[in-house]
């Protein structure tokens, strides 16, 4: 498999989605102009495919979900545009781009990332988007997607990150920061897809292993990067983490042994797909790619 390929056609599915849907203009018109501002600034959709990729794994066509996969990545979206805040982390770039309250001001951009938040619900209560998908199945990884999102998921992780700048780094704390503000939703992505293809049991539990390990993982590996990565390959100032003394694995761990980690979590991972036959390669590549990545 060329992931690359994968990657880039799952992409183009789920940016074709948003064109369709967004295509007629909204009043006012800068609100919407500050939504589709970051949702289309270069983001590689990696939450969607994760979805895609379990459904597929379950022996299901990806292309039945787009649109209910596409909503990971509003309220993805929608999470940076407030991580980016003068309030958060108040960061100057994203993915290369002046950050959405630079162009637009923080008023708009707070209420752009809100209304691409409730716009994944408006997606995700209607069951007409895809009719292969049960309603009870449907709302139950809508569920899923909800209590990763909020304050049993992403926000608690990203208040605790806050409350812990300056603090002296512990395991147990920094543990809890990155499996609930970047995990949380990328163990939903994973285990929505399969819900959605109507899987429970085993499957479920192995693909929410898979999740929360590379969930993990790719905070570990942003971590690393803030370090050793590159302005131009990040999109994002380099130091950001340091400048503002957040709590990190380097930090605690040093880069070594937080490599480390990354690949050990990766390799429970790849162990947690061990029931699934060659289905589940996109996930494994996945995996592999995300480890291996430098942006």
């Amino acid at each position: 498999m060329d992931i690359k390929t994968y990657l880039r056609d799952g992409k183009e599915s789920v940016d074709s989605f948003f064109r369709r849907y967004f295509k007629e203009q909204r009043r006012p018109a800068v609100l919407q102009e500050s939504m589709l501002y970051s949702l289309f600034a270069g983001g590689k959709r990696i939450r969607p495919i994760l979805a895609m990729a379990a459904y597929e794994a379950c022996g299901r066509s990806a292309a039945e979900i787009v649109p209910y996969a596409a909503t990971l990545e509003l309220i993805h979206t929608y999470s940076l545009i407030h991580d980016d805040l003068p309030a958060m982390d108040d960061d100057d770039l994203r993915r290369g781009k002046p950050t959405n309250h630079k162009v637009f001001g923080e008023a708009v951009a707070i209420l752009a990332g809100d209304a691409l938040l409730t716009e994944a619900f408006c997606i995700l209560s209607d069951p007409s988007f895809c009719p292969s998908v049960r309603g009870d199945d449907l709302l139950q990884a809508s569920k899923e997607i909800a209590s990763a999102s909020g304050a049993q998921g992403m926000v608690a992780g990203q208040v605790q990150d806050i409350l812990s700048e300056n603090a002296e780094p512990d395991g147990e704390t920094l543990q809890f920061i990155h499996r609930h503000k970047t995990a949380a939703l990328i163990r939903a992505s994973v285990k929505a897809g399969g819900i959605l293809s109507g899987s429970g049991g085993e499957t479920i539990d192995a693909l929410t292993r898979y999740g929360e390990n590379i969930g993990h993982a790719f905070q570990v590996v942003d971590d690393i990067l803030d370090v050793v990565g590159k302005t131009e390959e990040l999109g994002k100032t380099v130091g950001s983490d340091e400048k503002i003394n957040k709590m990190t694995y380097p930090r605690l761990y040093g880069l070594e042994r937080s490599r480390g980690i990354a690949e050990q979590l990766v390799s429970d991972a790849l162990s947690s797909l061990d029931i699934f036959s060659s289905e589940a390669d996109s996930l494994r590549e996945i995996a592999r790619y995300l480890l291996a990545r430098r942006n």
